[in-house]
């Protein structure tokens, strides 16, 4: 399970916290990009800045309170919004990430950094494992997961989160 009390979790740079509402207009517009529509897989097939805020303010305390669902804002020092991170499918000892980034927050390694925020929360949380999938088609995602120390295991049609039937890449990486 993910240990709430360890968030917000800082590299000094950005950090990771729980969406939260004031996080809903850039949430919502970054939805809107065609590169988060084609890769993010996103499970509402439309978000609006009050959708994002419902989220924010139902959902997404839910999982943190539990600790099988992580909702969590990629923000910068500014606390400005740059990108979402999802640890979902969370057991005892392993959960998946999944991630996508603001158009205008690409290219500045926050997807990078966000995966070992990530990391070191799974592994305070007493987690052993990190797990993601991507379209075998993504591969900026690809190369991203893998300077991250997450190594391929494989190809297979799956399902994403949100519903479609697609080949991806599945990765892992170890933490301990």
């Amino acid at each position: 399970m993910i240990d709430a009390t360890l968030l917000p979790i800082s590299d000094s740079l950005r950090a990771l916290r729980p969406l939260s509402s004031r996080d809903a207009e850039r949430y919502a517009d970054g939805t809107e990009d065609p590169l988060v529509q084609k890769y993010g897989h996103l499970p509402e097939p439309e978000y609006t800045p009050e959708t994002v805020a419902r989220l924010a303010d139902d959902v997404v305390p839910q999982g943190i309170q539990t600790g099988d669902l992580a909702v969590l804002s990629i923000v910068d020092e500014a606390d400005t919004f740059l990108g979402s991170l999802v640890l979902f499918g969370v057991t005892d000892r392993t959960a998946e990430v999944g991630f996508w980034l603001h158009p205008d927050s690409r290219g500045l390694g926050h997807s990078a950094a966000a995966l070992e925020l990530a990391a070191t929360l799974a592994v305070r949380s007493g987690l052993s494992e990190l797990t993601a999938r991507t379209a075998t088609s993504n591969l900026s995602s690809q190369r991203c997961l893998e300077r991250s120390g997450f190594n391929q295991t494989g190809i297979n049609v799956d399902r994403t989160p949100s519903g479609e039937h697609i080949e991806l890449a599945r990765y892992q990486r170890r933490l301990r």
